[in-house]
């Protein structure tokens, strides 16, 4: 995996044409949630699917720091073994603040150790993102939270059992944190509009193989019946990654190519396909089978060259079973190939808009309306540029999705932002006819 401190850049010849077929990969999101969850266990847990990217290692790099021994079985198998009495003290601050999914590690940890700190939350240069999903839902359940200047404060004193949880808003992370936290607190802790995305549903499968019983999996009420402990030799399977096959869409689109995305998690795509559809994409979905885990469902979809026109309404994400978050930053490569314009509203996220007008350096046609809305104008000729890469995982992608469409060489400068999510990309790219160099 590329060094955190080593500066890598992708050279992008456009224009080619992708073919054949491409496997989607396990799911980053997933495997953090999962990484963090295991940590309940007192005894080896074995992960399969944890895809070898940045982020993974900064919370591994978090892991050893604290006296977690970590052991690579194969190329994403990991197995995991607690320590007897975790060092808090060692914690690499350094790591823990560039990932977001730390906070993740309260859940778990408060139920190893009683009093401990935490760096400010990193990830994504995306404007002002709060903690208070995870303050409100772990205070129900007895977890205090102070916030210092440069970290924060996590205590427990007692545990409350038998509790019911309203959180405070739509986050992913946030319900992680409360499912994890209460899966071992005896009794039953009911938690109310909990979005039932993805890598919530993978962080339900897993401890229910744990022995935690949860009710309403995949609904935006869970009920979790918790246990005193877990202590007992796990092997579960991270589920693939959505948001990977929609940007192998995205691709394909953009290219004008016919490509074939194998064990796409279809329960998670289908309204993105739908809305596609609308604007004129063909493509073919193939019987649904099971992933590794047996939970998630998946299907192969073909994409085909298609003629593409403006969607008549704006775009916009929701929680599932909307358009994902993390899906909508795709649409917009997309609709730069449409006829007409297309209104994207990113109203989740401060500032993310802003990052999508980089793609007229690729003479693209996008107008910023405000920090969350943009107009694309299409179709697109885009064409090849040197781009610096955004701190943000998605805005970064769809500038690297705009270069392979785009006619002559262009250069995308430190793509740390894209080795955070996606494993081998541009390996990847290049074996379904990418022409993509890694330079340093």
């Amino acid at each position: 995996m590329q060094n955190a401190d080593k500066t890598l850049d992708f050279q992008i010849v456009g224009g080619k044409k992708l073919s054949g077929k491409i496997k989607t990969n396990p799911s980053k999101n997933g495997a953090m949630g999962l990484l963090c969850a295991s940590l309940l266990n007192d005894n080896k847990t074995i992960l399969h699917n944890i895809p070898q990217i940045e982020e993974v290692k900064r919370i591994l790099e978090v892991f050893e720091s604290i006296g977690v021994k970590l052991t690579w079985i194969s190329k994403n198998s990991l197995e995991i073994t607690p320590p007897k009495n975790y060092k808090m003290g060692n914690l690499s601050i350094d790591s823990a603040a560039k990932i977001r999914s730390a906070l993740m590690m309260i859940g778990s940890l408060v139920h190893k150790v009683p009093k401990f700190n935490l760096p400010h939350a990193g990830g994504c240069k995306m404007g002002n993102r709060t903690i208070s999903a995870h303050r409100y839902a772990l205070e129900n359940l007895g977890v205090k939270i102070t916030t210092k200047e440069e970290y924060y404060e996590i205590n427990i004193n007692k545990f409350k059992k038998n509790q019911e949880i309203i959180m405070y808003e739509s986050s992913d992370t946030a319900t992680e944190n409360a499912l994890i936290c209460a899966s071992l607190i005896p009794g039953i802790t009911t938690i109310k509009f909990a979005p039932p995305n993805y890598q919530v549903q993978d962080v339900c499968f897993f401890l229910e193989k744990c022995g935690v019983k949860i009710e309403g999996i995949g609904t935006t009420t869970l009920v979790v019946h918790g246990v005193e402990k877990i202590d007992t030799e796990i092997e579960f399977y991270n589920s693939e990654d959505p948001i990977e096959s929609m940007m192998f869409f995205s691709a394909a689109i953009v290219t004008n190519s016919e490509l074939t995305v194998e064990r796409c998690p279809i329960r998670f795509l289908e309204l993105e396909l739908y809305k596609l559809k609308k604007m004129g994409l063909k493509f073919t979905k193939s019987k649904e089978y099971f992933s590794k885990n047996q939970r998630t469902i998946l299907s192969d979809i073909t994409i085909f060259p298609s003629k593409l026109t403006a969607p008549p309404d704006k775009l916009h994400s929701q929680p599932y079973p909307g358009i994902n978050v993390d899906n909508l930053p795709f649409f917009v490569p997309i609709c730069a190939m449409a006829k007409g314009r297309t209104l994207i509203n990113d109203w989740m996220w401060e500032n993310r808009a802003i990052y999508f007008t980089e793609l007229n350096r690729l003479k693209g046609n996008i107008v910023l309306l405000d920090p969350h809305r943009v107009f694309v104008y299409g179709p697109t000729k885009f064409k090849a540029a040197q781009i610096v890469c955004p701190e943000a995982l998605r805005p970064a992608m769809i500038i690297m999705i705009a270069m392979l469409g785009a006619t002559g060489t262009s250069i995308l400068r430190n793509v740390y932002s894209i080795n955070r999510g996606y494993e081998e990309i541009a390996k990847r790219l290049n074996s379904i006819g990418a022409d993509i160099k890694i330079i340093s």
